[in-house]
């Protein structure tokens, strides 16, 4: 019997995440993939794309998840891991997706998103928006 062990708002995401467990030698499944990929504003609706593995490999499938493994993206890149906000240098920042919502109710009211949006990063402190094409 299949397991849900995580949800992500992108078929990317997802895509990842089995790689990740596959390469620990734990089969998993994704559903609602092609779904999502075909309209991606009901990704929250639906619960999002769900990965999937036997019910015996859940405890070790969510131990591998939830390890931390930035560190080595860092060091790859050569940067220090330390973000910071360019206007106020906190600390306190989170990943932000910019422009979702505006291209959500739009699709509702014209029937088709006319917004991009843009991954970054926000500041919890000041609310700055900073792309993130850089490493800092």
């Amino acid at each position: 019997m299949l397991v849900t062990v995580a949800r992500f708002s992108f078929p990317y995401e997802a895509q990842i995440a089995k790689a990740r467990l596959e390469s620990e030698g734990i089969s998993a499944f994704i559903a609602d993939e092609h779904t999502v990929n075909m309209q991606w504003l009901y990704s929250n609706a639906m619960g999002g794309v769900r990965l999937q593995v036997s019910e015996s490999d859940l405890d070790k499938a969510h131990e591998i998840l939830n390890q931390d493994r930035s560190n080595l993206v860092d060091q790859e890149l050569g940067c220090d891991g330390e973000r910071k906000c360019e206007s106020c240098s906190s600390r306190n920042i989170e990943p932000f997706t910019k422009g979702k919502k505006p291209a959500f109710l739009v699709f509702l009211l014209l029937g088709m998103p006319l917004f991009f949006y843009q991954h970054g990063i926000k500041c919890r402190d000041c609310g700055h928006f900073q792309k993130l094409n850089n490493h800092k």
